[in-house]
C-alpha cells in the first residue's frame, strides 16, 4: 500500500515536471505575521499612551490621606530638687549583703552541694567478709 503511493506521488510529480519546462526559480521572502501583530499592538499601545491625560491634581485630594503636621511637645527636664533628695535617700539606705541577718551579721554559707558519704554496710558484688 504504501509502496503504492510512493511509486503514484514519483509519477505526479514527474508529470508536473514535463508539463512545466520553463521554470524559473524565484527567491521570496516571507516575514512572519507575529512580528507585524507585534508591531500593531505596539504602535496601539502607544497611540493611547499618547492620547491619555491626566486628570488634574486638586489641594483637597490629600485631605483624606495626609494628617496634619503638629509639632511634639519638648521633653520635660527632670527638678534639680528631686534629684538631690533621691541622691541623699539613697546614700543613706543600708547596704543589702546576700546572706545577712537584719542585724548585721552574717549566717555561715550553707553548702548545696555537699556530697553524701556512702554507706559501708553494703557490700560490692564478688566481696567477701
Amino acid at each position: 500500500m504504501l509502496a503504492q503511493s510512493i511509486r503514484a506521488s514519483r509519477q505526479a510529480i514527474a508529470r508536473v515536471a514535463r508539463q512545466q519546462p520553463a521554470f524559473t526559480a524565484r527567491r521570496t521572502f516571507i516575514t512572519p505575521t507575529a512580528v507585524r501583530s507585534a508591531d500593531l499592538v505596539q504602535e496601539l499601545y502607544l497611540r493611547e499612551l499618547k492620547n491619555y491625560k491626566v486628570p488634574p491634581v486638586k489641594a483637597s485630594d490629600a485631605e483624606g490621606s495626609v494628617q496634619k503636621f503638629t509639632v511634639p511637645k519638648p521633653p520635660t527636664s527632670p527638678e534639680e530638687a528631686d534629684i538631690a533628695s533621691e541622691l541623699k535617700s539613697y546614700e543613706t539606705q543600708s547596704v543589702e549583703v546576700e546572706g545577712a541577718v537584719e542585724d548585721g551579721t552574717v549566717l555561715p554559707e550553707e553548702d548545696w552541694f555537699e556530697e553524701e558519704e556512702e554507706d559501708e554496710s553494703i557490700t560490692t558484688p564478688g566481696a567477701t567478709h
